[in-house]
């Protein structure tokens, strides 16, 4: 990947890796946006985006996302945020439309600027984006489950439970609309395991591989 041109970034992880966070402070180091599942859903939501109601805008603009962005979001996320999380709790699980939509935003994202990206099915978005890297934190069990428990307050137990179930539920998803596994390397330039380091060290890590 060349820093020096358009380029986007995706970080794939695993719960209670750190990846999320890994994500905001690459993008801020980088001086890009930083995206997730919860800005994609929000805007979805807010603005009831369908792959068909995105391709009218497409066909109207080729720099549709720049313009979307400037008109209707603005540089601030902040709101897009949290209404995403309360939608990502509440709403049903994705259906292949929705998955179509999320993968058309994606795109539209990185037509028109450099980012970083963070998601279940990132990598297969941007599989053809001619400057990007994939890439991968995983972590122990049991580094997991004291990062969970620590970050949402549960017990051991609470934590484990809660992480084998979403590992299944993001496997399944990747799965069945990517036809591939999230933990295949062959998806990824970069695979990071983060025992034994903070998230900022993983970012240094991260911004040393790509020089």
């Amino acid at each position: 990947m060349n820093k020096n041109e358009q380029f986007v970034i995706t970080i794939n992880r695993e719960l209670g890796s750190g990846g999320r966070t890994v994500g905001r402070i690459l993008a801020e180091k980088l001086g890009v946006p930083y995206y997730d599942k919860a800005v994609i859903t929000a805007l979805e939501e807010k603005f009831n985006l369908s792959v068909e109601e995105i391709e009218k805008v497409k066909g109207l603009s080729h720099t549709w996302w720049a313009d979307f962005k400037r008109f209707w979001i603005g540089t601030d996320y902040s709101n897009l945020y949290v209404a995403g999380k309360i939608a990502e709790i509440s709403r049903k699980p994705d259906s292949y439309s929705m998955f179509k939509a999320e993968e058309q935003i994606l795109s539209g994202i990185a037509e028109t600027e450099s980012c970083v990206v963070a998601g279940r099915s990132s990598f297969y978005a941007f599989r053809n984006h001619p400057n990007h890297l994939n890439i991968f934190i995983q972590a122990s069990m049991d580094f997991r489950v004291e990062r969970v428990s620590r970050k949402q307050n549960m017990t051991p137990e609470e934590a484990l439970k809660t992480i084998e179930k979403i590992d299944m539920m993001r496997e399944n998803y990747v799965k069945e609309y990517t036809g591939s596994s999230r933990y295949d390397t062959r998806n990824y330039q970069l695979v990071i395991s983060a025992d034994g380091k903070t998230e900022d060290e993983i970012v240094e890590q991260i911004l040393y591989y790509i020089g």
